[in-house]
């Protein structure tokens, strides 16, 4: 039995060996994405088109990214969809290669006002622009009177959603709608301004917040348990019937704008197919093979705005209301300032 488990070891290992020797010598592109971020549609047409064979593997966090390249799994990939926090963490460390320009002949799709805010690549030399999106504020017309509530940050201090509002477990989220509220960057390393944002939501928010929640608040608002809640309107929307969107949700970002993020593709240091790998960013953003993405979530057209013509769906809330949002970018060491200060609003609630 031992001869006959060696043998064994030894012809799977050549089986492998010749597999990875075979996907080598195909047109393989590998892509490393969010859970079910990339229509297979839009996969399936540009394989027949670039004769190639797309493999597709999912994370849940950039976390979860993150780690796996850089305990060895870097060389596995071509592609990978960081948010902004992580593609300048990893453009710092040597972890991408360039764009191919000359192949990104779309280019000229991408949001003049997302560039923008791209301080970290403006000129999208190693990122291009996937989805830009910003969390807001969900409120049940149901259960509360038109009018009756002031379209701010601040609504978290009416007493009326006391025991019924909720928001997202998330320190960026929070602090960043404080900080967007009292009109300072979501990206403030000043110490005087977080000590005030930690004040107001401390003793106006809290009180009247039944729990930090990243992951439930959707259900729990289609249920009627919350009135008022902070996340992304796709938790919402996806929770509540399509006919009674209008009569039942209230979704809007105030004026004052508000943390966003920005998921964005790039080419991994270690690939040897970056050129196919160019020309799969650039299908993505014909505007309608990128319409068809949006599509899918119902999501708002910014980043690729000639795709708004192509889409067959009524987004949730319109782009425009994401204009003065701020990315979360990478603060550095200067992250831990956020961390300890929401460890003790978290003990406070």
């Amino acid at each position: 039995m031992k001869i006959f488990s060696k043998l064994s070891k030894i012809v799977i290992s050549l089986g492998f060996a010749l597999a990875l020797v075979s996907c080598e010598k195909e047109n393989v592109l590998k892509l490393y994405s969010w859970t079910y971020y990339t229509p297979s549609d839009v996969v399936a047409e540009f394989e027949n088109e670039f004769n190639c064979k797309v493999i597709v593997t999912e994370y849940d966090s950039n976390e979860t990214m993150f780690n796996k390249l850089v305990n060895g799994g870097a060389k596995s990939f071509d592609i990978v969809v960081p948010s902004q926090d992580y593609v300048s963490i990893m453009m710092k460390k040597g972890m991408l290669q360039p764009i191919v320009q000359e192949k990104f002949t779309n280019r000229s799709k991408i949001n003049p006002k997302l560039i923008e805010k791209i301080t970290y690549d403006p000129e999208m030399t190693y990122a291009v622009p996937y989805y830009f999106g910003a969390a807001g504020i969900s409120v049940n017309k149901k259960k509360v009177p038109a009018g009756s509530y002031e379209r701010t940050w601040n609504i978290f201090a009416d007493s009326q959603f006391k025991g019924h509002a909720s928001m997202m477990d998330d320190y960026r989220e929070v602090m960043g709608d404080a900080l967007s509220y009292k009109g300072y960057s979501v990206c403030t390393k000043n110490e005087n301004e977080l000590a005030e944002i930690t004040d107001l939501i401390k003793n106006k928010w809290i009180p009247n917040i039944v729990k930090f929640d990243a992951e439930g608040f959707g259900k729990d608002f289609a249920r009627g348990d919350l009135w008022l809640c902070q996340g992304y309107a796709e938790c919402v929307y996806g929770e509540v019937p399509e006919e009674e969107w209008d009569e039942t949700i209230d979704f809007f970002i105030p004026e004052a704008g508000g943390p966003s993020y920005l998921d964005s593709m790039c080419i991994l240091k270690d690939s040897k197919k970056a050129e196919l790998a160019t020309e799969f960013i650039n299908f993505i953003h014909r505007p309608e093979n990128y319409a068809k993405f949006l599509d899918f979530f119902r999501f708002p057209c910014y980043v690729n705005l000639e795709a708004e013509q192509f889409m067959t769906s009524k987004a949730m809330y319109p782009a425009s209301i994401m204009d003065k949002c701020e990315l979360k970018n990478d603060l550095g060491e200067d992250l831990e300032k956020y961390y300890s200060l929401w460890e003790s609003l978290r003990i406070s609630n």
